[in-house]
């Protein structure tokens, strides 16, 4: 195995060092390194974090690999400095029977990209009636730890307390997409000032809130973890907060596209803003931003929703939901969270890598810079700025809401056990 010398990186955004690769390993860390044969990679001060963890992708393969694969996937999850991303169940079959899921899983390790591990339906193909084989695929080749219908809420409550009684017997955990179903009936942006002036369906807080605040004290009831997926509100947050003040297993995320965008732009009628759940108001975003800070949200989460062109280019009412991520995701959270001063880089290795992969198991991921640990790695030129061009996208889509904006940070390398994945910002 070859071995690979990271000279000068600044580790979680502290002081310069050295860090020595060799084969699958970091063997050393220190100032002066040296070693015989080693490929030299200059780090000039770049930041070096571990390898990023996505806790909510869609890949779409099986069924929509018009949106996205596996394999594209990857390699923009790669792209954006994720070793492993987690694929969720809204596949074409769904991922509601162990033979799917160890499709997907061995899809991921075949490419070789990153680490990828699926999501299992909670409910048979998402409808929220029976639930589906999460014994069979927690025992399956692909290991499942991580239960959602995210795209569908578990609205009865009944099968989300049978799902959090049954996924603590392995140590899993259920991650609910928190939105009822009777209240967000035509909604087609964030109820409020600017759904009123535009005549268009909205999207209550309270949808989100309400099965939250239902969820989290089911998890208390039964003992067991639940998981929010992309938390959007100000309330939500409130009830977060409570939540874990009370000792409850609850852990929450939130998307890039929500610490920074607002519901402002839906004033365009551009569909590429049209998302679930919506974009929400200035006052959600700063909460958001602080939440993530002081930990009540626990990571960031790319929410990767790719959708071919004719799915966007298309009026806003029959537009599909959802936005690119991975290849944007780090870049944002600097502007947002770095640059404002509310995260340090350490910060952001906990949000992005460490927190989810203890959320959802990922082993070998998420493992601290130093010997020993396995060489799942990501260096970031935060000096940089430039506009983002999705037509240089390794993602199959171009769904993203950033084309032409201007953003700090790039990602030039990942290792991926020590193999690299993305030399000065290409793809190997």
């Amino acid at each position: 195995m070859s071995k690979i010398l990271i000279r000068g990186a600044k580790v979680l955004g502290h002081d310069p060092q050295d860090v020595l690769i060799d084969g699958e390993t970091i063997a050393e860390v220190g100032t002066g390194l040296s070693a015989d044969g080693a490929e030299v990679v200059e780090a000039d001060g770049k930041v070096l974090l571990p390898g990023l963890v996505d806790l909510h992708t869609h890949l779409r393969e099986p069924g929509r690999e018009d949106s996205e694969t596996v394999l594209t996937g990857t390699r923009a999850a790669a792209s954006g400095g994720f070793t492993a991303v987690f694929a969720m169940a809204n596949t074409f079959p769904v991922a509601d029977t162990a033979g799917v899921v160890e499709q997907v899983y061995r899809l991921g390790r075949d490419h070789g990209y990153c680490d990828v591990q699926p999501i299992g339906a909670v409910t048979v193909g998402l409808e929220g009636r029976k639930l589906a084989e999460l014994g069979a695929m927690h025992e399956s080749a692909a290991g499942v730890t991580v239960f959602s219908d995210d795209g569908k809420c578990v609205h009865d409550a009944v099968i989300m307390r049978r799902a959090l009684e049954y996924v603590k017997a392995f140590g899993g955990v259920v991650a609910q997409h928190a939105q009822e179903p009777r209240l967000t009936e035509g909604a087609e942006m964030n109820e409020g000032v600017v759904s009123a002036e535009l005549g268009l369906g909205g999207w209550p807080a309270v949808a989100e809130e309400s099965i939250i605040a239902r969820d989290v004290l089911l998890a208390e009831h039964v003992g067991s973890r639940v998981h929010i997926c992309h938390l959007s509100t100000a309330g939500s947050v409130e009830i977060v907060r409570w939540a874990k003040s009370r000792g409850i297993a609850v852990t929450a995320e939130v998307t890039p596209h929500h610490l920074l965008l607002t519901d402002e732009l839906v004033r365009t009628y551009n569909p590429v803003y049209k998302v679930n759940p919506p974009l929400r108001t200035e006052r959600d975003v700063l909460a958001l931003r602080e939440a993530l800070a002081d930990g009540t949200i626990d990571i960031v989460a790319t929410d990767h929703a790719p959708h071919p062109h004719e799915d966007k280019d298309c009026e806003w009412a029959a537009a599909a939901m959802g936005m690119v991520g991975l290849e944007t995701a780090l870049s944002v959270v600097q502007e947002t969270m770095v640059d404002t001063g509310l995260l340090t880089w350490a910060g952001v290795a906990d949000r992005m890598s460490v927190k989810p992969a203890e959320i959802g198991r990922a082993e070998g991921h998420g493992r601290p810079v130093s010997a020993g640990e396995p060489a799942n790695l990501t260096l970031v030129d935060t000096a940089y700025r430039g506009s983002v061009d999705p037509a240089g996208f390794a993602s199959r889509s171009r769904n993203t809401p950033y084309e032409g904006r201007e953003l700090p940070g790039r990602v030039t390398h990942t290792w991926l056990r020590g193999k690299a994945t993305l030399v000065d910002g290409k793809l190997t």
